[in-house]
């Protein structure tokens, strides 16, 4: 039992680690590593969870995801540009040395995965309270 709480403990800090590191780095997608990390969190400590969803890296890439609400329009299209800038890089590589059936399959991954984050995954707009002003203005 101990040794499983362990594992997941380690596997959360390494997902909170990669994914600091997503949201500075450009070529990194941090939420599913935030995820993972939260996922772990929760399987393995109360006290680790409740610090990890305090976080604002939590807050700012995962919250709203988590409470069913989706994913802002910025965060889905950074999603899509990180993953399309890392599925070129090995298609073109695979596709110069010539090995084409794996590059129709990485083909296929990033349309299924262009069309999930379209439609799949729901676009959540935050309510800012500077357009609640103006309104009322």
């Amino acid at each position: 039992m101990k040794i499983k709480r362990i594992f997941w403990i380690i596997i959360g800090c390494v997902g909170v680690g990669l994914g600091a590191i997503g949201a500075v780095v450009p070529m990194l997608p941090s939420f599913p590593f935030l995820l993972l990390a939260a996922f772990s969190f929760a399987k393995s400590s109360e006290r680790l969870h409740s610090w990890f969803v305090g976080t604002n890296l939590y807050k700012k890439n995962l919250e709203s995801y988590v409470k069913g609400r989706g994913m802002t329009r910025a965060t889905k299209i950074r999603a899509i540009i990180i993953v399309t800038l890392l599925m070129s890089f090995g298609f073109i590589m695979m596709f110069r040395k010539g090995i084409y059936i794996p590059c129709i399959i990485l083909a296929c991954v990033w349309i299924f995965h262009i069309v999930y984050f379209i439609f799949g995954i729901r676009t959540y707009e935050p309510e800012t309270e500077n357009t609640e002003t103006q309104k009322s203005d």
